[in-house]
């Protein structure tokens, strides 16, 4: 932390003693927050103007993870570039290489088998849980909570476990790839994903005991970083962000991929207190409706996979002939639902194996420029808490 002083605003004192009136000047501060890692959940330096405890402005500086993504992606075929998808939104490494998998299909034509679609969407949502246990169990921890923390990271280490049976990586798995999935299932992964899944739902229960409806984390969260669904699609604000100001909207639904539109779910909104037992005090768009909405799209995710399971067919789990594609002289853009809101690709192909253009859409670099609207007059506590809300991965919004 490092502070500078700004400038002086004078403002009347009457002296008591000689009845007369003087100057009293207060001065505004420039606080950094960040860079460092713990606290931001990622490399993000953010600005604070602070007139006391009060933050006047705080602006976002971008850019301490930026590692060239897009060109690299000019340079090489596109099964070769699925690793780097992985190490853009590295917590959810499965809908980044879903993302970029299926702009090069739609563009060279390539149909997936009915078999690795369906691994698609297992491995799709089961690292949307994992995912959000990340948001839960880190925002629980900014809170002053830590006993979530180890709770939700428990039940994510089973998530690793399963994606390191199924494709030997634990973070970055490039599974997921041009054509279908990079390897089947082992023998016996169905069973032990059921077993996780029977295990894991209860837990749920455990997390909205220890955070969700806990007195102290609701009045750290309710009523603080409002934000309105015209604010959210004015700043291109997407995921649990948009739904957590109450507009029900979810890629999975409105424009499905991967067989999507086959599955029963629910897109769960914000609501109301006293309204689907939201604790008092809670206003739809603040930071505790952000939070609840990734909770209960945990609990979606869970039926999604289970349907998944019971109707996977046999098959291959890859396209035949994906040497040596050639990209037609044409572009696609394509959009799915990541953790964090649409993830989007564009590619445009010049009739060679190597795309001319490559260009993603983060869901995180547009949730985060919101920061600066959301961040003003509120109190110096309230910033870890508004930015905890948006859950930011900041490989994604660097690129």
């Amino acid at each position: 932390m490092s502070d500078t002083v700004l400038e002086s605003q004078p403002d009347l004192l009457v002296d008591h003693d000689s009845g007369t009136q003087g100057d009293l000047r207060t001065e505004e501060m420039l606080i950094n927050m960040g860079p460092q890692h713990p606290s931001t959940h990622g490399v993000l330096r953010i600005v604070l103007r602070t007139d006391g405890e009060m933050v006047l402005e705080a602006i976002p500086h971008i850019g301490y993870l930026h590692r060239c993504a897009e060109k690299i992606g000019e340079n090489v075929q596109p099964y070769q570039f699925i690793p780097y998808t992985d190490r853009m939104d590295y917590l959810a490494g499965m809908n980044n290489n879903q993302g970029f998998a299926l702009a090069i299909e739609r563009l060279a034509g390539i149909e997936v088998p009915a078999r690795a679609q369906v691994i698609r969407v297992i491995l799709a949502e089961l690292n949307r849980i994992a995912s959000h246990l990340v948001s839960l169990g880190t925002y629980g921890l900014d809170m002053g909570a830590f006993t979530a923390f180890l709770y939700c990271f428990r039940e994510r280490e089973m998530i690793l476990d399963m994606f390191e049976a199924a494709c030997g990586a634990r973070l970055t798995y490039s599974a997921i790839t041009v054509g279908g999935v990079h390897d089947d299932l082992p023998e016996g992964w169905i069973e032990r994903c059921r077993e996780f899944l029977d295990y894991f739902e209860p837990k749920i229960n455990d997390y909205n005991n220890l955070l969700s409806f806990n007195q102290i984390f609701v009045k750290r969260t309710s009523r603080v970083g409002i934000i309105s669904i015209d604010e959210c699609l004015a700043y291109g604000a997407t995921g649990p962000m948009l739904r957590g100001s109450g507009l029900r909207w979810d890629l999975r639904k409105t424009q499905p991929y991967d067989g999507y539109e086959t599955y029963d779910f629910e897109v769960p909104i914000a609501y109301p207190a006293g309204v689907n037992g939201v604790p008092a005090g809670v206003v739809v768009g603040d930071c505790w409706s952000r939070y609840y909405v990734r909770v209960l799209e945990m609990t979606q995710s869970v039926r999604i996979i289970r349907q998944a399971m019971d109707r996977l067919p046999e098959g291959p789990t890859e396209a035949p002939k994906l040497k040596n594609i050639k990209l037609p002289d044409d572009e696609v853009y394509v959009e799915v639902e990541n953790p964090r809101g649409q993830l989007g690709f564009y590619v445009r192909g010049d009739g060679s194996a190597i795309p001319a253009r490559v260009k993603a859409r983060g869901p995180s670099f547009c949730n985060l420029s919101i920061t600066t609207k959301v961040c003003q007059d509120v109190l110096l506590a309230d910033v870890p808490a508004i930015v905890g809300s948006i859950d930011v991965v900041m490989g994604e919004v660097d690129r």
